[in-house]
């Protein structure tokens, strides 16, 4: 038609319908939650099909099972090997050496699993931050590995000689005569000594393990509070562990030579009297020589300090100390010379007089022991030994409130007579004698294992001392620290050193309290406060030389010596009846005073200084309180900014970290 455009009703109808296409589908997006208008404005967004959904879950899954089950089984497993470690651990705390040889057979194959689950971990490695902990854990299960190989080492090396050591197990030394069971294990013991190489190797491949770990990557606030000092406590015990080993080395390895293997050893032992404190342990009051052949122990002389020192002339000036604080004393005798707080220096005072003594012999060494030895042994051996006519216990003596066996000493030693008293001092030689006697006559599982353990506690307590002239042996004991040594120490540092020169045996009843206060100021300035607190409640003795009185307990006449940091700065002092003179030794700065205390009298003693650096906020603070030989765990209280942290008897040298 004329006029009229002609219309295309194929084409509107296929518009029409593209029209409600694009609608419907733009309903159908509306209804997904997709955005209309942003089809509208040309914005494109990002969504999922049920396609693309349901390839992810399934790569989830996948991660899940690859990943998630394996590190569900190395968890598994890694608590399994956890709690049967811990088992091997309480078989080494009963020294079960035959228990704890099981356990860590069996540990052994629980950590195996453990590693082999942690392979499929690797993954793992790959992630930031996490990556961090797989390789921490894969350094913590081989150090495990080294640690359990060290370990198996050991116990199959002293399984021969769990009877003789005291360690429950089947021992190899169980026929024959004591003498023949000792010798025997002296002359096979030298097969250790190989076997402590490579207990060193695998002990330092525990401590490249464990120092590649680093402590900072676990922070409190994910992990805990004491997890990263955890970290940090077991690198040092590791690190410690290697340089015990390495420096004990060589005393295993000449100890067949020490106990008399291919010729005999001679020893001087010197007992000093704990009971009459001096620096190094006690007044040394008697002496005698054992012969070591093949192990077996036999006493060559035994006698009084006295007769030795009075075959001394021309013996030097005493030191200063002794002539201001030891009545009539001018020169130095063998029985003072004892006057360094390092054993090993006031040994080589000894010996400078021993020398020159008549009556001296060639010894191998020196070993000192104190009444805390005798008590200790005369327990293990149902606490009856006899002696010189006399039995001795250890039940405590009224006279005294002390072990009976050491009242009996004293009264048979110290106590003064109208007549003359010949070898009374070689009564502890008799006496050491019947011990050995009485421990070797029977079968080794009932007295020689706890002998031995008690000997080791003894010399841990610093009641056995040891001064081997063989370098090597003395490195190892050295390292074992049973050799007196005043120590080096980065840090706060502590050791008080008293000489008591009363005449008297005061320190059975004497009672020492030790307070370490620490003020620290913003600027990490601190301030330390030691303060000594001591007792006596006991009446005084007759100490009237004419009645015959047995002197005990008098006024206690006490040089008092305390190390602390080089550098420290002296602010203030209370309690010394001497003005309080300060100096440099062992690498250490030293106040020394002087104190009495009167029978059922106190007295308190004080001292203030600043240490010789400053403390970063936050940093713990490294302290070592080192203890004298001869004393018996003098209770310390460490006390920060005003609150108590920690009270504890002062038995072995103790090292803490603490928090200020």
């Amino acid at each position: 038609m004329g006029g009229f455009d002609k219309i295309e009703l194929g084409k509107k109808e296929e518009s029409r319908k593209d029209t409600l296409s694009s609608g419907g589908q733009d309903f159908a997006r509306m209804q997904s939650g997709t955005s209309f208008m942003s089809r509208r404005s040309g914005k494109k967004k990002f969504k999922f099909s049920r396609k693309k959904t349901s390839i992810i879950a399934g790569v989830l899954a996948a991660i899940l099972v690859l990943v998630g089950i394996p590190a569900y089984l190395t968890y598994d497993s890694g608590l399994k090997t956890y709690r049967q470690a811990k088992l091997v651990a309480a078989a080494m705390d009963t020294q079960n050496v035959e228990q704890a040889s099981k356990e860590i057979e069996i540990t052994r194959k629980h950590l195996k699993n453990t590693q082999r689950s942690f392979k499929f971990l690797i993954p793992f490695k790959f992630v930031p931050v996490i990556g961090w902990y797989y390789s921490d854990l894969g350094h913590m299960l081989n150090a495990g590995s080294h640690g359990l190989e060290a370990a198996t080492v050991a116990t199959d090396a002293i399984k021969p000689y769990a009877d003789v050591l005291g360690l429950k197990g089947e021992g190899s030394f169980s026929e024959g005569s004591a003498e023949d069971r000792i010798k025997t294990a002296v002359l096979t013991i030298g097969k250790i000594t190989p076997e402590v190489d490579r207990i060193a190797v695998s002990l330092e491949k525990v401590q490249v393990e464990i120092d590649e770990v680093n402590p900072d990557h676990y922070p409190a606030f994910l992990f805990g509070p004491s997890f990263k000092s955890r970290l940090e406590n077991l690198k040092k015990i590791t690190d410690q562990g290697v340089s015990f080993v390495t420096d004990a080395k060589p005393l295993v390895k000449v100890l067949p030579s020490l106990l008399g293997e291919e010729e005999p050893k001679k020893y001087l032992i010197l007992f000093q009297n704990d009971k009459e404190l001096r620096p190094t342990g006690g007044f040394i009051t008697a002496f005698a020589i054992f012969n070591v052949d093949k192990g077996v122990i036999k006493i060559e002389r035994s006698d009084d300090i006295y007769d030795l020192d009075n075959s001394i002339s021309g013996k030097p000036p005493a030191p200063d100390a002794i002539q201001r604080y030891l009545a009539n004393v001018s020169v130095l005798n063998l029985r003072d010379s004892n006057v360094s707080p390092d054993f090993i220096e006031s040994m080589e005072t000894f010996n400078s007089l021993y020398e020159k003594s008549g009556q001296s012999v060639d010894v191998d060494g020196i070993i000192a022991l104190d009444t805390s030895v005798l008590v200790s042994t005369i327990k293990v051996l149902d606490d009856q030994v006899q002696a010189g006519g006399m039995t001795f216990n250890t039940q405590i003596d009224e006279r005294c409130d002390c072990p009976q066996v050491i009242y009996e000493l004293e009264n048979t030693i110290s106590r003064p007579v109208n007549y003359v008293k010949t070898d009374r001092k070689s009564l502890i030689g008799e006496l050491l004698q019947a011990i050995m006697t009485k421990a070797f006559s029977s079968s080794p599982k009932i007295y020689w294992g706890p002998l031995f353990q008690t000997i080791l506690t003894e010399a841990d307590q610093k009641h056995v001392l040891v001064y081997l002239y063989n370098k090597e042996a003395q490195q190892g004991i050295e390292a074992l620290n049973y050799a007196g040594r005043i120590r080096d120490f980065e840090g706060d540092y502590l050791h008080i050193n008293e000489s008591s020169f009363s005449g008297a045996k005061v320190n059975i009843f004497l009672e020492e309290e030790v307070e370490n206060k620490y003020e620290v100021d913003k600027e990490g300035i601190v301030t330390k406060t030691v303060t000594i607190t001591y007792k006596n409640p006991y009446p005084p003795s007759d100490c009237n030389l004419e009645s015959g009185g047995l002197c005990l307990n008098a006024e206690y006449r006490d040089w008092l010596r305390i190390y602390v940091p080089q550098g420290s700065e002296l602010v203030d002092s209370e309690g010394s009846q001497v003005k309080i003179e300060t100096s440099e030794e062992f690498g250490k700065t030293l106040f020394e005073g002087f104190i009495t205390v009167r029978p059922q009298g106190s007295k308190k003693f004080s001292i203030t200084y600043k240490l010789p650096f400053k403390l970063e906020k936050g940093s713990p603070l490294p302290l070592m309180i080192q203890k004298q030989p001869g004393t018996h765990g003098n209770v310390y209280t460490n006390v920060v900014n005003g609150k108590t942290i920690e009270t504890f008897p002062l038995l072995t040298d103790k090292e803490a970290l603490l928090k200020i």
